[in-house]
């Protein structure tokens, strides 16, 4: 095992922020429950709903409603169950579990959407990070991977709801939100108190809420001081290294807009489970797509959705980076990559 790892996978998890490490060891010292009227109930329902509106501000939804859950996947399920929209197979696991895939792909990963109120649409994949162009009235935009990596704004979206989650942006795992705007009718799915407004029964996860607020204020900062422009300027740098020695290599979404973070590459017969394992054990985090499907022996579905074939599908790994990132990270990790693909190559020969 190498001793210096590289973290190469931003997209299925971004690194703790300080921000929201502080925000959280703060928000353990408060005792009170944020449903309790006494001096510490207040106290946590004051950071409650700080944190509340400081995801609120970065996601561009002031005056919307921030429904507090576990993550992206329970948001989904709460926006999403019993509705019957339609979406295309692009979209994450925690989507495709509610919709009907009805909408057509492109080979340019764009999706077309012809009745935006009752469909679903992500603004960025995850595997690719190929962007959509959202359509006015949109159902729902899984904003999951979009935001914080760049400009977006849940008031200019034209959507009714998106969901977002805190560990993509540098906030804890299992704390997301369903963002609504106003008025819009939402049935609970877990039922008990009146907490979140009716919608979402339970006491609050206050110490990932606060840590999920202190990320997202520290995102807005990052991306408007240019942050993700200098890493788009590393992954496009990775790209050119990497397509300067392998020639086979196939970039998916490459000539589509994309997140600036993102790196969708196959080598035809290279399957992708053999390519993360051996990069692993050089020492680079990198998945085979969405970190809820990897792990396993994975045929794109993404990929497939797109017209490419069996053997791109299934040789296609996802490298995501950040602000952290290193050039020299980025070089390493070019060079072992193509080390092994030429040992694979020539044992395929």
């Amino acid at each position: 095992m190498a001793s210096e790892r590289a973290y190469l996978d931003w997209n299925a998890s971004a690194p703790l922020r300080a921000e929201a490490r502080a925000a959280m060891i703060a928000a353990m010292d408060l005792v009170g429950n944020p449903s309790s009227i006494h001096a510490e109930g207040r106290a946590a329902k004051a950071l409650l709903e700080r944190a509340r509106g400081q995801v609120a501000a970065a996601f561009g939804a002031e005056g919307a409603d921030v429904i507090f859950t576990s993550g992206a996947t329970e948001a989904a399920a709460l926006a999403l169950a019993g509705r019957g929209y339609h979406g295309a197979p692009v979209e994450h696991d925690a989507v495709r579990a509610w919709i009907e895939e009805s909408l057509a792909v492109g080979r340019d990963g764009r999706v077309a959407v012809a009745a935006p109120a009752r469909s679903v649409l992500q603004a960025a994949n995850s595997e690719t990070g190929i962007l959509q162009d959202l359509p006015e009235g949109l159902a729902l935009v899984d904003a999951t991977q979009a935001f914080g990596k760049v400009p977006f704004a849940f008031n200019w979206s034209g959507a009714e709801m998106a969901i977002i989650s805190a560990h993509k942006i540098g906030g804890p795992k299992g704390v997301g939100a369903l963002v609504v705007k106003r008025g819009t009718e939402i049935a609970a799915r877990i039922r008990g108190g009146g907490q979140e407004m009716g919608r979402r029964a339970g006491t609050e996860n206050l110490v990932g809420i606060a840590g999920f607020g202190a990320a997202a204020e520290a995102a807005m900062r990052d991306l408007d001081a240019g942050l993700w422009d200098e890493v788009r300027e590393k992954r496009d740098f990775l790209e050119e290294r990497l397509a300067s020695g392998a020639n086979m290599i196939i970039f998916v979404g490459k000539e589509s807009a994309r997140l600036p973070n993102t790196s969708c590459f196959a080598e035809p017969g290279w399957k992708n489970e053999t390519q993360v394992m051996q990069m692993d054990l050089a020492g680079f985090a990198i998945s085979a797509g969405s970190a809820c499907s990897s792990g396993k022996t994975r045929r794109s579905p993404v990929l497939l959705a797109m017209g490419y074939g069996e053997e791109v599908a299934r040789g296609a790994v996802r490298v995501s980076i950040g602000p952290e990132t290193t050039m020299d990270e980025i070089e390493r990790f070019a060079d072992a990559w193509a080390a092994a693909c030429e040992k694979h190559r020539a044992r395929a020969a």
